[in-house]
């Protein structure tokens, strides 16, 4: 019987073909460790004894969360983990020296590779399956037990295979893709399962969509997204020096799904979910006719804070203004998209415009600071939640768009098809 990507991942892994639903122990070749979840895992270590990390270079933590220290607690925080690294001679820790949001940081430096088992103390560690790798968010404690171990346990997981067909209309990018998926089959509607994205319309997928893509596996309760090495994947590669050889996998044509879910991409619209759940999908047709007033717009986070991101952003902001009831909040994901944003202008047109550019931080996306809304407020966001309080208030509201959207809303004051700013 045929397998599919991740079924062949775990196989080269533990050495014999697995298949779904079997449980494996496997090593893992990248954990990583952030400066929230990150002091308890240190914690969880140290309790058990231990004292050397089984794979030191398989091993990084970045600082991203709440840094620059936004008050006491989180300085403190954060030196748990300084501590950490220091004592054991770390050679991929990441803090205000090489700062970044951890899911666009690593791929940019060559620490996430394809063929990959990884696993990160955060939901949001399945963006890294853009790369053809198996990428999944587990516990704290788990992340301890890799830290000593070099592995993990692992239930192979099902795999649910997505056709994206057709070409994408203009500001229509991979949020806009796997909102639509979240969107028909819910936020549940992928448990411990993989999504495996393919399709005609990937090709015309840049890296950044396809990393905002696989972000939002979690959204629908997915375990991992997952798309296939290409010409793309390659062409994104080629300047970075690689941790790891790459180990290329595909899936077999008689690999069995658990379902198989078609989407015509060509007719989609940019989508925007409603709140209070990621899979609250409207049309922006929909949400134009709505008249959505809006206090905030937020660009950025590790959905879509990449230079793309910025660069849309920019072209639509370019000689206009942001409008007097509305914050521009801009959060490039690392500080070399910041530094490329600002060679090619986009950042100085952002500034121009009335928005306000931060540090690379994960702060307003979950709550935390640079961007929390107030009582009753309403933002357009390009995060990846938007449950009660995410952002801030409870009684806030927040809106789930692309960059283009947000970017566009911002001059309007409401939300707004881009094409028509």
């Amino acid at each position: 019987m045929g397998q599919t990507i991740t079924e062949k991942i775990f196989s080269e892994h533990v050495g014999h073909k697995v298949y779904a639903g079997e449980i494996v122990r496997s090593p893992i070749d990248m954990v990583i460790g952030n400066d929230i979840t990150t002091p308890i895992s240190i914690h969880a270590f140290e309790e058990a004894g231990a004292t050397k990390l089984a794979n030191p270079d398989g091993f990084c933590i970045v600082l991203d969360h709440f840094i620059p220290a936004k008050d006491i607690a989180s300085a403190n925080q954060a030196r748990i983990s300084r501590d950490f690294a220091k004592k054991y001679a770390m050679k991929h820790f990441f803090d205000e020296k090489d700062m970044g949001i951890e899911h666009a940081l690593l791929p940019e430096k060559g620490l996430v590779v394809p063929g990959d088992v990884i696993i990160g103390a955060d939901s949001h560690t399945c963006t890294h399956g853009a790369l053809g790798a198996f990428s999944t968010g587990m516990g704290s404690t788990d992340l301890a037990f890799a830290m000593i171990t070099g592995g993990n346990w692992f239930k192979v997981p099902e795999s649910i295979k997505v056709i994206f067909s057709g070409k994408p209309r203009p500001f229509v990018s991979g949020k806009d893709l796997i909102l639509e998926v979240i969107r028909l089959i819910g936020v549940d509607g992928a448990l411990y399962q993989t999504l495996e994205f393919t399709g005609s319309t990937i090709e015309h997928l840049s890296m950044d969509d396809r990393f905002s893509l696989c972000n939002m596996a979690i959204e629908a309760g997915a375990k991992s997204g997952i798309v296939a090495y290409d010409a793309t994947t390659e062409a994104f590669l080629a300047d970075k020096t690689l941790a790891r050889p790459a180990k290329i996998h595909y899936s077999d044509p008689d690999a069995a799904y658990v379902r198989t879910l078609e989407i015509d991409v060509a007719n989609l619209e940019p989508v925007i979910a409603y709140p209070f759940l990621p899979s609250n999908g409207h049309s922006i047709s929909q949400a134009v006719a709505d008249r959505i007033k809006i206090d905030q717009s937020f660009i950025g986070s590790c959905t879509n804070g990449r230079l793309s991101d910025l660069k849309v952003a920019a072209e639509i902001l370019e000689g206009k203004k942001v409008h007097p009831d509305v914050r521009l909040i801009v959060t490039p994901g690392t500080q070399r998209i910041l530094r490329e944003a600002t060679k090619a202008g986009y950042i100085d047109i952002i500034v121009d415009a009335g928005g306000v550019v931060s540090n690379p931080t994960c702060g307003a996306c979950l709550g935390g600071y640079m961007g929390i809304l107030g009582d009753n407020e309403v933002a357009v966001s390009t995060t990846n939640r938007n449950f009660v309080g995410r952002m801030g208030s409870r009684s806030s509201k927040v809106y789930l768009a692309n960059s283009a959207v947000a970017a566009a809303s911002a001059i309007a004051g409401y939300i707004t098809d881009p094409a028509q700013a």
